[in-house]
């Protein structure tokens, strides 16, 4: 993704994914709130020649060296930006996807089996106080966790590759739950598009290993 920014369209309708988040939420949380990440990240660029050279995984990388006076803007919308893009892309149908051998491998490897992920990332997106994101992440080192970032922080500042994410500011679920998030974060796991988390698990790892190509 690079300068000027437009809107991702979703790969699915808007209600493929009811009951657990219905075609309501999608619309608000997409065309909405999304649209206003990429309207405003892109007035927040427009005089910025030098920023808007580069994508945007590289922006939200080396957030502290922006001198621009918009940073605090970039930083927020960017983020918003990329995250939501991220969380989108990840979703699909009920029972269309489901994780391969090559996830659990992974998720075993790291985390001792894939109940324990999922343990851990619900831990992480209702522990989030407020509003922010759960992610699963790999380091330099290859190693998968989970960390949580408020508002519309990345874990790209972290040097840390995000996998998957869950939004847990209230926009997200509101309408469809209410107060009830711990009702949303289990249902989120019925709707991951499995596909997507695998290959960019496979981008990671291919990543890894280029470190090492030379």
């Amino acid at each position: 993704m690079s300068y000027p920014y437009e809107l991702k369209p979703l790969s699915y309708a808007y209600d493929a994914l009811e009951p657990f988040i219905s075609k309501t939420t999608m619309e608000l949380h997409h065309d909405k709130h999304l649209n206003t990440y990429v309207t405003n990240l892109n007035f927040a660029l427009q005089d910025d020649e030098s920023l808007q050279s580069k994508n945007l995984e590289d922006i939200l990388s080396d957030l502290e060296n922006i001198s621009s006076p918009n940073a605090v803007a970039i930083r927020n919308n960017g983020g918003g930006v990329f995250n939501h893009n991220h969380y989108f892309e990840a979703l699909a149908p009920q029972n269309s996807t489901k994780p391969s051998e090559f996830i659990l491998q992974a998720l075993t490897a790291s985390f001792g089996s894939y109940d324990a992920f999922v343990e851990t990332f619900t831990k992480a997106a209702l522990g989030q106080f407020g509003s922010g994101w759960a992610w699963l992440v790999g380091n330099s080192a290859g190693k998968l966790s989970v960390v949580s970032t408020p508002n519309q922080d990345t874990p790209l500042k972290d040097n840390l590759t995000p996998i998957l994410n869950i939004d847990v500011w209230e926009h997200a679920y509101y309408v469809d739950y209410q107060n009830r998030r711990p009702d949303y974060v289990t249902n989120y796991f019925n709707i991951i598009n499995w596909n997507i988390v695998e290959q960019r698990l496979r981008d990671y790892y291919a990543k890894l290993t280029c470190l090492f190509c030379n």
